[in-house]
């Protein structure tokens, strides 16, 4: 697998924010949001490939108990089947971060889908039209993020939203997978990129989802770290 990354930190984001884990974060990704943080992993692909072993070996160096798999989008390579099988063969407890627009059948224990909204295609012509309807096309793919729920132990559907607009189209997503969708592991987080972002969008986004009985979601390495690589 090609890696743009691999290290230590805590998780920022969802249910087990502030949990120390590996990040393994992989290079390539069939989507092109215009608020992509990781464009070393999307738009401008880095990295070096890497056997599993090799990664394992990595991974067990760092000495943690959990091993998040990121991208990029992890779901776009085959191998992380085998990847997922050895990390649990150890004992690690494994979060998949996807968008939810790929199946592979992989053992993890907490699945994190982050399903795009129509506003997260490329802005300002900074794409071809080819990418712009592929995009479009591929980024709410609802039969897979089903299937992704109902099949792994644990699941949290993580929305990103830019404008109060967008609060209907949430709401519209996640009633196309009733009955299978808890409202409670439905996560609201505010697309920011400085704390500056995420306090002005909390003042609206906040309330929106307590009314609506869903979580909100910080990004806590923002404010622990900045907006930083390895992180």
């Amino acid at each position: 697998m090609r890696i743009a990354e691999l290290y230590a930190s805590r998780q920022g984001e969802g249910l087990l924010t502030g949990t120390s884990s590996a990040f393994i974060r992989v290079s390539g990704c069939n989507l092109r949001c215009w608020f992509c943080d990781t464009p070393h992993a999307s738009w401008n692909p880095e990295g070096a490939q890497q056997s599993i072993d090799s990664i394992v070996a990595d991974v067990l160096q760092l000495e943690v108990s959990h091993v998040v798999l990121t991208g990029g989008e992890p779901m776009l390579f085959p191998e992380i089947v085998t990847l997922c099988r050895q990390l649990a063969d150890r004992g690690l407890h494994t979060t998949i971060e996807t968008a939810g627009t790929i199946y592979q059948d992989t053992a993890c224990d907490l699945m994190s889908i982050s399903p795009k909204l129509a506003g997260s295609r490329p802005r300002d012509g900074s794409l071809s039209e080819k990418w712009q309807l592929q995009h479009d096309r591929r980024r709410w793919a609802v039969d897979v993020v089903r299937r992704l729920m109902v099949e792994t132990p644990d699941y949290q559907l993580k929305f990103v939203v830019d404008q109060p607009s967008e609060q209907l189209e949430v709401q519209q997503m996640v009633d196309q997978l009733q009955p299978d969708v808890d409202p409670s592991k439905v996560w609201i987080m505010p697309q920011s990129r400085s704390t500056a972002e995420l306090d002005a969008h909390e003042s609206w986004l906040r309330p929106w989802c307590v009314q609506q009985g869903f979580q909100y979601c910080d990004r806590m390495h923002l404010r622990w770290y900045g907006n930083v690589r390895g992180t």
